[in-house]
């Protein structure tokens, strides 16, 4: 019943989006998926095997990562936060039942998003193949949504107002995207012989599934606050009709079309 620890510390920390509604799924999740790591670590310290605590390991920094650059973003970066003022609510006129509603729904995929190596750890799977390549591709992934980050950050600071198209941004238009895209891929892999019954393999696949039309959701947002800044720019119409929009070589360039992606 190690999952109800899990659900109950990701509803604490995600909690923080009580005090700013954004932080529900910026701060709240990458610093529940942060703790998910440790918690995952201190309820099965006593039969960890070297690869599952790697993979708690890489919760861990995968999250840290993400939650201090989205909290040093916020307080840094001014251009951000007057982005953001206008594009995403700041859930104040929002009724609390409904903030409450987001806030279990958050908590809830979040827990989804680990449980394939919580089955992993609960099944005793210990160290094998599988968790060994799943560990080395989150690491990848946490990796190339870091460089990403990093380019971006570099390329606003010589041309604030353009749109940025070097680094890994010439391969395709969301990086950071991609790469929690393979973090999380990384996370699956690492339990794929694991699952055990029905139930494992769909909440598994349901969290994985989740984190997908998330990344989708960011990605379809991103490309209409890039069309209105920058849609008059010949350079960024020839960049978008050339660079996939999240995964590299499938010839998708845009996902506006595609309106159930709202999240």
């Amino acid at each position: 019943m190690n999952w109800i620890w899990l659900a109950l510390a990701a509803l604490l920390i995600s909690g923080i989006g009580f005090y700013k509604y954004v932080y529900f799924i910026s701060l709240g999740y990458g610093f529940s998926i942060a703790g998910l790591g440790v918690l995952l670590a201190v309820l099965y310290h006593g039969s960890l095997g070297i690869a599952p605590l790697l993979t708690c390991l890489l919760l861990f920094v995968y999250g840290v990562r993400l939650g201090g650059f989205l909290l040093l973003r916020e307080l840094k970066s001014s251009s951000y936060n007057r982005t953001m003022k206008t594009e995403i609510k700041d859930g104040s006129s929002m009724k609390f039942g409904v903030k409450c509603s987001i806030w279990i729904t958050c908590a809830a995929l979040y827990v989804l998003q680990v449980l394939p190596i919580y089955f992993r750890l609960e099944n005793k799977g210990g160290s094998d193949v599988w968790c060994w390549i799943g560990a080395v591709v989150m690491l990848f992934g946490i990796l190339f949504e870091s460089v990403s980050d990093f380019q971006k950050n570099r390329a606003k600071k010589k041309h604030p107002n353009r749109f940025c198209d070097t680094g890994l941004f010439r391969l395709v238009r969301c990086p950071n995207y991609l790469g929690e895209l393979i973090f999380w891929t990384g996370v699956l892999l690492s339990s794929l012989n694991i699952l055990s019954g029905v139930w494992q393999w769909v909440l598994a696949l349901l969290g994985y599934l989740g984190i997908v039309y998330v990344m989708f959701s960011g990605a379809r947002r991103l490309e209409l606050r890039q069309d209105k800044n920058y849609g008059e720019n010949p350079e960024y119409v020839a960049y978008k009709s050339r660079t996939p929009i999240m995964i590299p070589f499938v010839p998708l360039y845009s996902v506006i079309k595609y309106k159930f992606l709202v999240a």
